[in-house]
């Protein structure tokens, strides 16, 4: 009873309330991602100033018996572990929505299973998403990194206030997925990740914006995000083009962008998307990070 006590003491209000809060964390893993990454991503999840209720984990699809060894220890280390499973690989829409169904709080942060949290995440968003409860979901930059988290690449920093994120939407995602936290109701409200391959954060957070949510993004880095050139070879080719080109067809047609808008954004995007991929990674770098 002395320790309890004195443990309260020495906290503020604040501090109190804040360790009080629950929230869930959503992953979906697949077969394509590696072990010692899901491995890492973890160690960041439960190495924070404020630890998560729950962690929700999507398998989507049959895994590797590598990823299967890493899940069971990860349960048994952590009993608020959840892993929800699917037989055939769906695709993140369908994925993050089964998952979403299966967290019980109202605060869920999202992460993709190979990045990796700075330690006071999680308080940072809870403590914002609690102190403004007008707003319905709040990201950060992310450093984006090659194999070694001191080897910043790049950072990628978007707009700090909701006008300006409303705007900033029209041209590019205005949230750094990987690194969000938002209130589950309000992407309830919106309808969910609606499958849009490439693009269903995107899409959720332009429908939200339509419906008057407010987004916040906190103007320094919460995540390490692995950067790799695999990745910039996932963002191009025809079908990405293609997945661009309709999702920027949906955005005119929900009232979002105007004609000119959609065909600038057509035109631009169709030439990043279809050069090699070397120069792809240089316009990442260069031109759409800091």
């Amino acid at each position: 009873m002395y320790f309890i006590k004195e443990f309260f003491i020495s906290k503020s209000l604040t501090d109190i309330f804040l360790l009080l809060m629950e929230f869930s964390v959503l992953l979906s893993v697949y077969h394509k991602e590696k072990a010692e990454y899901l491995r890492q991503c973890f160690e960041s999840i439960y190495n924070q100033t404020l630890l998560p209720s729950e962690v929700i984990l999507v398998e989507d699809g049959k895994l590797t018996d590598e990823l299967y060894k890493v899940i069971s220890e990860l349960t048994y280390q952590h009993k608020n572990i959840k892993v929800i499973s699917y037989k055939e690989n769906q695709g993140l829409g369908f994925a993050l929505n089964l998952g979403l169904e299966h967290c019980s709080y109202e605060y869920v942060a999202r992460m993709d299973t190979d990045d990796i949290n700075f330690p006071q995440r999680f308080e940072e968003q809870v403590k914002f998403l609690t102190d403004h409860s007008e707003y319905a979901a709040v990201s950060a930059w992310i450093e984006e990194f090659d194999n070694d988290i001191k080897n910043i690449i790049s950072i990628r920093k978007i707009p700090e206030f909701d006008k300006e994120n409303y705007e900033f939407a029209k041209s590019r995602n205005p949230i750094n997925h990987p690194v969000v936290m938002f209130r589950k109701q309000s992407v309830l409200d919106a309808g969910g990740y609606i499958p849009f391959p490439q693009f269903e954060d995107y899409f959720l957070w332009v429908r939200m914006l339509l419906r008057g949510a407010k987004i916040y993004n906190i103007q320094h880095p919460l995540l390490h995000f692995r950067r790799s050139l695999d990745m910039i070879q996932r963002r191009g080719g025809r079908k990405y083009a293609v997945n661009e080109f309709l999702f920027q067809k949906e955005l005119h047609k929900l009232g979002y962008i105007s004609r000119p808008k959609m065909i600038k954004n057509i035109l631009i995007r169709m030439i990043v998307r279809i050069i090699p991929n070397n120069i792809r990674n240089f316009i990442y770098s260069k031109f759409l990070r800091d």
